[in-house]
């Protein structure tokens, strides 16, 4: 594994162990293997990296999702198949999936460029307006129809994450999420 990616992985796990500012470089560097002047040969500032960290986990998560979704032809059914990849994804990438939801709500985000995140948000809107003008989901602003679907995959997960459920409930909630989902908007 190289340096980079050592790296990023030590600063995943210590960030959603001990948050943004509980985490010195030095703890990530460490906990990496490799000297501090490493990482900053990587990243300028904490900042860079932890905006890094993020832009990899999301570039990541959205590729599963829409190559899981690629087959699918029915609106419908896209918008499932990347509902349930989201869920299952996050199961299977619990640490990255908490670091998300800390990003969400920090301050980092605000030092997004805003073309970028409506660039990555992008596909997600055109979909939903395809899904509007076909008459398929009801008409309302796109961004609360995102914020909607976003929302409730973020409270299915913490839900899932605090229940001790076997795989099969798992499943068997995930699924009915999406019903309910679907039922809201449409």
């Amino acid at each position: 594994m190289d340096k980079k990616r050592k790296l990023l992985d030590a600063a995943l796990k210590l960030f959603v162990e001990y948050g943004f500012h509980g985490t010195p470089t030095s703890m990530i560097a460490k906990e990496a293997g490799v000297a501090n002047g490493t990482l900053f040969h990587y990243f300028t500032t904490k900042d860079e990296l932890i905006i890094a960290l993020y832009v990899d986990i999301k570039t990541r998560m959205s590729t599963y999702i829409f190559e899981s979704a690629k087959e699918q032809k029915t609106f419908k059914n896209i918008l499932k198949e990347q509902f349930l990849a989201s869920l299952y994804w996050a199961q299977d990438n619990k640490l990255e999936f908490l670091f998300v939801e800390q990003f969400k709500t920090s301050p980092f985000l605000s030092l997004i460029a805003p073309l970028e995140i409506e660039e990555s948000l992008k596909p997600y809107f055109d979909m939903l307006h395809r899904g509007m003008k076909d008459k398929i989901i009801k008409s309302h602003p796109v961004g609360l129809l995102f914020t909607l679907i976003s929302s409730h995959t973020y409270g299915i997960n913490q839900y899932l994450i605090t229940s001790n459920f076997s795989k099969a409930k798992q499943h068997q909630v995930i699924s009915d999420s999406f019903e309910m989902l679907w039922s809201m908007i449409t």
